[in-house]
Parts: structure tokens; C-alpha cells; sequence
């Protein structure tokens, strides 16, 4: 007996919704404030006059679309190194990790990627593993695209250990106007490749401390997507 009920999936109504969440990315719930705050503004200005309020109105969606956290599908390899950030790769050479992590001050491969206002700006885990440390340390805002940016800004750092026993360092850093780095990550937790781990507001940049051995699959130029573009493949064995 066939029943008469309307197939949800034909209904163009609950199609149309189902497209809208495909479409639109959600939403950082540390956007979430500031958000609300932007709705409330908008209200009190178009009480005082309509174009003010069109102006708060355009102001809180840039500020919604600032904190989307769009879906991101990880390849399937573990022997991948992910973007953590959407961005342009701004530089690719040796460097020494941060000493806040108690690593040996010995060069390693790092690939920085800068994100422009307009980006993602969540941070995305870039290898399946644990957490070893995080460390944090103040710092200038200077602008994130600078070289010396990964000396002098604000910055949190990220020990990782991938399953197949590999270093990886993951570094937030702070920009010229980003004043606020979140980190949700910490010491021993669990971590899956492509999933969201912080928050850099306005502007900032991440780099990546690759393990002796890896090869960089970027060039200097080259966009990213966060938790889907290879940036390295990982040597065989861990150290």
C-alpha cells in the first residue's frame, strides 16, 4: 500500500533548505558573540536611521563570513602532510622550530602559508596523531607576511606526533590587525587530520615544521585549502 504522505526530498521547500546548508559553511562558535553583537547594533542604528542600519547589517554578515567554518574532506593517506590554513604559500625554506617547545635548535623544513582577511581563518590539524605540547608566547603584531613575522609576533605553538611516529610542528601566528589566537587543542589529546583545532581573528599566518626526510608537494605562490592540500608527503619511518 502506498502511502500518501509527501516525499520530504521532492518537497521544494525543504529542498531549497537542504541546499542552503550544503551551501553556506557553518559558523566558529567564537563568532557567535560577536555576531549577536552585530544584530543588536544593526537594530539600534536602523532605529536611528535605515542607512546606518544597512551598513550594521553589512558589517555583521562580514563578520559571520570572517568565522565560517566551512566542511573540508582530508585525502585518505596518512603519509600526508595538510595545509593548516587557507592562504597563499608565502615562504618555503629551513628554519629553527620555536624554542618555547624544548625542541633541538637543529633547521628544519617550513612552509608558511598567510591568510588575507577574505580567508578561512580556522586552523585545520594537518596529520592524524597526539598532541605532545602546546606552548603560547607574546609578542608584536607585525604584519604576518614579513619573514621576521615567525620570530617576533604572538604566537601558539603545536607539538604533534603523528601515528606513524613523525614531529610535526603547527605554529599560529598572529598579524597586524589579528589581536586574539585560539587554541583548542591540548598536552596528550587525540587529533584527526582536517579537523578544527583554533582560530586566528583578522588576519594572521600558520607555519608548518616538516620532519628531516619529507617532501615539499607546494610552491612558493600556491593557494591552500585548509585540511585538503597535500603540503608534504612524510618520509617512510618515524624518527
Amino acid at each position: 500500500m502506498s502511502s500518501t504522505a509527501p516525499d520530504k526530498a521532492s518537497n521544494p521547500i525543504t529542498h531549497a533548505l537542504n541546499l542552503a546548508r550544503e551551501t553556506l559553511p557553518p559558523m566558529h562558535p567564537a563568532g557567535r558573540p560577536f555576531v549577536a553583537g552585530g544584530v543588536a547594533a544593526t537594530l539600534l542604528l536602523r532605529r536611528v536611521w535605515k542607512p546606518l542600519g544597512a551598513v550594521g547589517a553589512l558589517a555583521t554578515l562580514a563578520t559571520a563570513a570572517f568565522f565560517r567554518e566551512p566542511k573540508r574532506v582530508p585525502p585518505e593517506r596518512d603519509d600526508l602532510v595538510l595545509a593548516a590554513a587557507d592562504g597563499i604559500v608565502s615562504l618555503i625554506e629551513e628554519a629553527t622550530p620555536p624554542a618555547e617547545l624544548g625542541l633541538p635548535a637543529e633547521p628544519r623544513m617550513r612552509v608558511s602559508v598567510f591568510l588575507s582577511v577574505f580567508d578561512v581563518h580556522v586552523q585545520r590539524v594537518p596529520a592524524t596523531g597526539v598532541v605532545e605540547r602546546v606552548a603560547y608566547r607574546p609578542g608584536k603584531f607585525l604584519s604576518a607576511d614579513l619573514d621576521k613575522a615567525s620570530d617576533d609576533n604572538e604566537r601558539n605553538s603545536v607539538l604533534l606526533r603523528t601515528e606513524a611516529g613523525h614531529e610535526l610542528v603547527v605554529v599560529q601566528i598572529a598579524g597586524l590587525v589579528a589581536r586574539r589566537i585560539l587554541c583548542q587543542v591540548a598536552d596528550g589529546e587525540k587529533v584527526r587530520a582536517g579537523d578544527t583545532y583554533g582560530l586566528i581573528r583578522f588576519g594572521s599566518r600558520v607555519d608548518i615544521y616538516l620532519p628531516p626526510g619529507s617532501e615539499v608537494l607546494v610552491r612558493k605562490g600556491q593557494r591552500t585549502i585548509g585540511g585538503e592540500t597535500p603540503l608534504a608527503s612524510l618520509p617512510e619511518r618515524g624518527a
